[in-house]
């Protein structure tokens, strides 16, 4: 009965250790696992099926408490990643572009090309058809980096 009490303490102990301290699935969760798995089984060889599986079910109590309560602690928000990325992809000369500039196709824009406006060139996309260079274009929507633009009439 003495081991049976020592294991169970022992695979609680060391499944807070794995959750709380050492999150992820290392050396402490399997050796807790491995203690609660051997205690059921010593339950199992002292005091029958029926122990054994009221030990399980305690178990599994306990670990879904377990994992409650970590999930309402600070544990994971101290994991958690807090910061945002606010920063852009965009150059300068994109980021200066804005809906109904009007510019002409400097390559081929097959989806995909550069443009100049106002005498700065960027990387837009055509909103249909290819246009070939040379083409007057007029920028028709601007999100962050994508500039999308089709001929003039």
């Amino acid at each position: 009965m003495t081991v049976i009490i020592i294991l169970a303490i022992i695979a609680l102990l060391l499944g807070l250790v794995e959750i709380a301290l050492i999150p992820g699935f290392g050396i402490a969760g399997i050796a807790a696992f491995g203690c609660a798995f051997f205690d059921i089984y010593l339950v199992y060889q002292e005091y029958g099926v029926t122990y054994a599986c009221v030990a399980l079910l305690i178990g599994v109590i306990i670990l879904c408490l377990m994992l409650w309560w970590v999930s309402k602690s600070d544990t994971m928000k101290r994991m958690a990643l807090k910061s945002t990325i606010s920063s852009t992809a965009a150059t300068e000369a994109q980021l200066s572009v804005r809906v109904g500039d009007k510019g002409v196709a400097e390559t081929r824009l097959a989806l995909v090309g550069n443009a100049r406006f106002e005498g700065k060139l960027v990387q837009v996309k055509s909103a249909g058809p290819f246009i070939n260079p040379g083409t007057p274009i007029i920028v028709i929507e601007v999100s962050d980096a994508a500039i999308i633009v089709r001929p003039t009439d």
